[in-house]
């Protein structure tokens, strides 16, 4: 996973509540579990105006012109800008997939569904939670200003507007320990790969018979 501790990047504003799973990444896409390949179907039925399918040549799809990702001056976002309650719905790990692989290494909103939130983190992606004044704020700033950036820094838990202003926010010690450090669930194991293997061979040399193959 890729550690997270500084990141400045365009905003991109979703100015929508109650952003499901389904609406981050349709139901259609969920046939792959390899983690990769679902950034182009990130927000599928808004940002398009056919229906898509897995395999489909998103080049050739028609894009919808209103949609605020398809909008000229948000093209390259990689912070996201949201309303209360993103990421409600499904459990689907696929969603942080798909904001991941589109570009996005943070989003910033009121409030995020429990289990979005946590696959967030274990991605790669920073889910910051800001108070509702300070999200309109935000949102007012950014429809104004063409260009608007924000700089992030984990380690102070800090956002920094273009103006200078400093806003604070809280993360879990332990979930920005592995941000910071690029561990997921299978690198916070690998951290007692030592540990693990003197175990493996000392339970090898009290019950050999588990290193037999069963007979074809």
């Amino acid at each position: 996973m890729t550690p997270f501790t500084q990141h400045t990047g365009l905003v991109a504003p979703l100015d929508r509540a109650n952003v499901d799973t389904d609406q981050i990444i349709p139901k259609q896409f969920l046939k792959s579990i390899r983690r990769t390949g679902f950034g182009a179907n990130l927000f599928d039925e808004w940002r398009y105006l056919d229906r898509g399918e897995p395999g489909m040549d998103n080049s050739r799809r028609p894009l919808n012109p209103e949609f605020v990702l398809n909008q000229p001056r948000y093209q390259g976002a990689s912070i996201l800008l949201a309303r209360r309650n993103f990421g409600c719905g499904s459990s689907r790990e696929h969603a942080p997939w798909a904001i991941s692989e589109y570009g996005f290494r943070a989003l910033i909103a009121p409030s995020f569904a429990d289990i979005f939130f946590s696959n967030c983190f274990k991605n790669g992606v920073l889910p910051i939670v800001l108070g509702e004044d300070e999200v309109d704020a935000l949102f007012a700033e950014v429809l104004a200003t063409p260009g608007y950036t924000l700089a992030i820094d984990l380690a102070p838990q800090t956002v920094t507007t273009p103006a200078g202003r400093v806003i604070r926010f809280e993360v879990d010690p332990f979930r920005k320990e592995c941000l910071l450090n690029g561990w997921d669930d299978i690198g916070l194991t690998l951290r007692h790969a030592d540990k693990i293997r003197a175990f493996e061979a000392e339970r090898l040399k009290r019950y050999p018979w588990l290193a037999k193959q069963p007979a074809a």
